[in-house]
C-alpha cells in the first residue's frame, strides 16, 4: 500500500485475534463488505455492521440532492433550493432532477407539453376509485390507485429500456395531480373534474380540486404560485424514509408504479408525510399566544412535544422553512390571516431564543408553516400527505432511474442479528404444556 493509500485508509485491530486490517476510505466511507474480512476464525462469517434506521449507513452513491444539515444547505443537482424556489417552476425543477440539467426553452416546452398530455386517466380507474368507502383517507386511496396504474400500463415492467422509463416518468408526473384530486372529491361525493391542459401544473390541480359549476376555472395566481413553490420544496430530499422505500422496492426491478406506491405508503406515516398535520393540531392545542410559555414549560418537562422543530438531517434552520414562512404571508394576504399564524410566529420566536432548544439544535423545519398554508388554501388536513406526494414524485423517479442504472446495486437484502431460540424439535399438540407455562422448556436441540 502506497503512502497515499495508507493515508486514505482505516486501520482496525481486532482485539479478539490481535490481527490488523487496512480498510480503504472512499468519499469519507468504508465499504461494509470490507468488514467481512475481519474474522475470529476461518469458518467465521465475518464482522457485520449494526445500524438500525440507517443512522450512519450510506445505501447508494447519488448525484441528485445534496444536504449539509449543519449549515442548512439543500441543493438539487447543485442548484440552491432558494434560487429554484424564487426563479424556477415545478415542472422545470422536475426536469432538472430527472435529466440532471436545466432545460433550454425548447426542451422545457416539449417537456411541459408531454406532462400535460398525460394527465388523463383510464375510465376504468374511475370505477376502481369508486370502490373505496366514502370516508376512505385520500392518502390510502392514492397508494392503491398509483399501484393500480401498473395494471393499466404493463409495458412499465421494461425498466431496463430507457424509452419505457421516459414514458412512465411522463405518465406519473402527469397523472399524480389527477389521482390526488379524484381522491379528495371522492371523499366529498363530488363528481370528478377532468384535467384542463390550458392551465399550469399547479393551476390544473387546483381546478380539479375545487372547480364546481364554472364554465372555466381561473386559479388565484398567488395561491397557484404558492402551491408551485411548495411542490418545488418537496421535490426531493435525499435518502429519506419514502425514497429509501422506492429504491428498496425498485431493486427487485419491479415497475415504477409499484415502487412509487411504496413511496406513497411510507409517506402516509405520521412521522413522515403527516408531520405538518401534527403542527396544526399542536397550534390548536396551544390555543392562544398567551398560553405559549405554559406550553414551552410542558415541552421542557417532557409532557409535551414541539412539532415542526428539529430534523434527522438538519441541525440548523431548514432552508425550506425560511422560504415557506415568506409564502405564508403572501397567502394570508389573499385568504385572510389565520389566527394560528400568530401562535406559530410567537412560538418560533420564543423557541429560537431559548437555550434549551438552541442547545438541542431544534430549529423550524419544512412542516412548521406548510400546514398553515395548505389549510388557508382550503385543503383539509387529510390531504396534506397527498400534496407532499405530488411534489415528491419527480424526486422519487430521479432516484428510481439512478438506482436502476447503477451497476453496483443489487436487490436490497439487509442482514440481521438473530437473537431468537436455538434449534427446537416439533412437539405434537397433545404433548405440549398449557399456554402460560413458560417455565417449562421442551424440544431444545443439543447440537
Amino acid at each position: 500500500m502506497s503512502d497515499s493509500d495508507h493515508r486514505n485508509s482505516l486501520t482496525i485491530i481486532d482485539n479478539r485475534t490481535g490481527k490488523s486490517y487496512e480498510l480503504p476510505i472512499e468519499n469519507g466511507t468504508i465499504r461494509s463488505m470490507d468488514l467481512r474480512k475481519i474474522k475470529e476464525s476461518e469458518d467465521d462469517f465475518g464482522l457485520l455492521g449494526y445500524d438500525p434506521a440507517f443512522l450512519n449507513t450510506c445505501s447508494c452513491k447519488s448525484t441528485i440532492t445534496f444536504i449539509d444539515g449543519d449549515k442548512g444547505i439543500l441543493r438539487y443537482r447543485g442548484y440552491p433550493i432558494e434560487q429554484l424556489a424564487e426563479k424556477s417552476s415545478f415542472l422545470e425543477t422536475a426536469y432538472l432532477l430527472i435529466k440532471g440539467e436545466l432545460p433550454d426553452k425548447e426542451r422545457l416546452a416539449v417537456w411541459t407539453y408531454n406532462i400535460r398530455h398525460h394527465t388523463m386517466t383510464h375510465a376504468n380507474l374511475t370505477k376502481f376509485m369508486d370502490g373505496f368507502r366514502y370516508d376512505a383517507h385520500p392518502m390510502g386511496i392514492l397508494v392503491g390507485t398509483v399501484g393500480a396504474l401498473s395494471t393499466f400500463y404493463p409495458d412499465a415492467k421494461n425498466v431496463g429500456q430507457e424509452e419505457s422509463r421516459k414514458l412512465q416518468v411522463r405518465r406519473l408526473i402527469g397523472k399524480m395531480p389527477t389521482l390526488a384530486a379524484m381522491s379528495f372529491r371522492h371523499s366529498l361525493g363530488f363528481p370528478y373534474v377532468l384535467p384542463d391542459n390550458d392551465l399550469s401544473y399547479a393551476g390544473n390541480f387546483l381546478s380539479m380540486m375545487f372547480r364546481m359549476t364554472e364554465r372555466s376555472y381561473k386559479p388565484n395566481p398567488v395561491l397557484e404560485h404558492a402551491l408551485d413553490v411548495l411542490f418545488i420544496l418537496h421535490a426531493d430530499h435525499e435518502q429519506n424514509c419514502s425514497t429509501n422505500a422506492v429504491r428498496s422496492v425498485s431493486s427487485s426491478m419491479v415497475d415504477p408504479y409499484s415502487a412509487i406506491a411504496a413511496g406513497c405508503a411510507a409517506l402516509y406515516g405520521p412521522l413522515h408525510g403527516g408531520a405538518n398535520e401534527a403542527v396544526i393540531h399542536m397550534l390548536k392545542q396551544i390555543g392562544s399566544v398567551d398560553k405559549i410559555p405554559e406550553f414551552i414549560r410542558s415541552v421542557k418537562s417532557g409532557e409535551g412535544r414541539l412539532m415542526g422543530f428539529g430534523h434527522r438531517v438538519y441541525k440548523n434552520y431548514d432552508p425550506r422553512a425560511r422560504i415557506i414562512k415568506k409564502i405564508a404571508f403572501d397567502v394570508f394576504e389573499e385568504t385572510g390571516r389565520n389566527p394560528l399564524l400568530d401562535i406559530a410566529i410567537e412560538l418560533e420566536r420564543i423557541a429560537l431564543e431559548d437555550d434549551y432548544f438552541i442547545g438541542r439544535k431544534l430549529y423550524p423545519n419544512v412542516d412548521f408553516y406548510s400546514g398553515l398554508i395548505y389549510q388557508a388554501m382550503g385543503f383539509p388536513t387529510e390531504m396534506f400527505p397527498v400534496l407532499f406526494a405530488i411534489g415528491r414524485v419527480p424526486g422519487w423517479l430521479a432516484q428510481w432511474i439512478e438506482h436502476v442504472k447503477d451497476p453496483e446495486q443489487k436487490i436490497a437484502r439487509p442482514r440481521q442479528i438473530y437473537l431468537g431460540e436455538e434449534c427446537r424439535h416439533y412437539v405434537p399438540l397433545d404433548d405440549r404444556p398449557r399456554r402460560g407455562d413458560d417455565e417449562q422448556k421442551f424440544g431444545i436441540c443439543r447440537l
